[in-house]
């Protein structure tokens, strides 16, 4: 188990992903630096974030 940087929960890094969760992922892994440290929601979220307001990745 390991603590999620931004939310501070406890999360499973080998469970499976959501669609959100692996878009999440290659952001955290590509952007910001930071893959393997967030749980599942906030990979979700920035996911969701980044498509309403990082127009850039949306091509």
């Amino acid at each position: 188990m390991k603590t999620c940087s931004i939310c501070k929960a406890e999360f499973d890094e080998n469970a499976p992903r959501s669609l959100y969760g692996e878009a999440g992922e290659w952001l955290a892994g590509e952007l910001w630096k930071d893959a393997g440290e967030l749980c599942e929601s906030c990979l979700e979220n920035r996911a969701r974030l980044s498509m309403m307001y990082n127009h850039e990745f949306n091509t």
